[in-house]
């Protein structure tokens, strides 16, 4: 198995593993705290999940080459906590799937679609993953840092203690 196959397979485990932990800060934090308006580029800690949400759909959309459905890269409306928990977990669980199932020309396999904007797009399968990986990342540290904002503790979800706990070598 190539690196970058090995590599993307565990960055989906990852980052299920890191959602979990985040999940776990935000149901920790005061009543109302999750919804309370931030500084945040989505508004909100429920808001920013939202958004993760909402893009690993349209990413698994154009991997499945199927018509995603949204407008927008976030909805006006989210579930509440507990529901979107679940959506995320059976989302990661989805990614870390599609990740083990693919092979090296698979995961080198052009996808193209549109972005959400209308502008046409191509990347291969692995950069989607990658990307997908990323963004999630980016977002769990800026949900982090509302969690301390709002008072509660943010969670140690680093790449290293992943592997150094749960997938050591």
């Amino acid at each position: 198995m190539s690196a970058a196959l090995s590599g993307i397979r565990k960055m989906m485990r990852y980052t299920a593993w890191a959602n979990v932990k985040v999940f776990d800060a935000v149901a920790a934090l005061p009543p109302g705290a999750a919804e309370a308006r931030t500084s945040g580029a989505a508004g909100s800690v429920m808001r920013t999940l939202n958004h993760v949400l909402v893009i690993d759909r349209i990413w698994q959309a154009n991997l499945e080459g199927r018509a995603h459905g949204f407008e927008a890269r976030n909805t006006p409306e989210h579930p509440p906590l507990a529901q979107m928990r679940e959506e995320q977990a059976g989302m990661d669980a989805w990614y870390v799937a599609y990740a083990a199932s693919l092979d090296a020309a698979r995961h080198d396999e052009v996808v193209r679609f549109t972005f959400v904007g209308g502008a046409p797009g191509a990347m291969t399968r692995g950069e989607i993953l990658q990307h997908v990986a990323n963004h999630k990342t980016h977002h769990r540290g800026q949900v982090a840092n509302m969690i301390s904002a709002a008072g509660g503790k943010a969670p140690t979800m680093d790449l290293t203690v992943f592997v150094r706990d749960v997938e050591p070598h």
